[in-house]
């Protein structure tokens, strides 16, 4: 009995000082990643401005390839949405919708996730005039977990996790592009 008390004890306060831990852990996380691309400015944003193009490039749009997919709007323009619904517990149900454009250099979307878990990210496409002939393309994500959720912050690399997918992508949109 006295074992199953200990163990009971050692337990809540584990348990109390991981939830006192989330009070004081940071609860958003950000994530950049860059490519240079060799093509000028103005055809690297005449591409990345249109969400329906993030399915040639995107990691996450390939993940699988029985996703249903639907289009609200007129994509390249704010209010244009692009929904996905998988079967796949990886890939889930969500959106993402064209929030603001400043032409020929930034894009900004809210994607909102509503399976496996619900939850709303702002992101962005940047392009930069490198020379001429060349351009630099960042993609960011950012996100929020609540606390105690965030205490997960604690075990995951958002970074390296959501990091290497935006890599990925930005090669893949560098090959698409250069080919062009």
């Amino acid at each position: 009995m006295k074992v199953v008390k200990r163990i009971f004890l050692i337990a809540g306060i584990i348990v109390v000082i991981l939830l006192v831990t989330g009070v004081f852990i940071k609860k958003d996380y950000s994530v950049t990643r860059e490519v240079i691309i060799n093509k000028p400015r103005n055809e690297v944003f005449s591409y990345v401005r249109y969400l329906k193009n993030q399915n040639n490039y995107s990691k996450w749009a390939n993940m699988d390839p029985k996703m249903k997919k639907e289009f609200r709007g007129t994509d390249g323009t704010p209010g244009f949405v692009s929904a996905w619904s998988s079967e796949q517990g990886d890939v889930g149900k969500g959106e993402q919708e064209i929030k603001a454009i400043k032409e020929g250099n930034r894009i900004d979307y809210e994607i909102r996730f509503i399976e496996p878990f619900a939850s709303v990210a702002p992101a962005y496409m940047i392009t930069d005039s490198i020379s001429p002939s060349q351009t630099v393309v960042k993609w960011g994500f950012s996100g929020h977990m609540k606390y105690p959720t965030n205490l997960m912050l604690l075990f995951m690399d958002m970074n390296k996790m959501i990091g290497s997918d935006l890599q990925t992508g930005l090669t893949n949109l560098k090959g698409i592009l250069e080919k062009q």
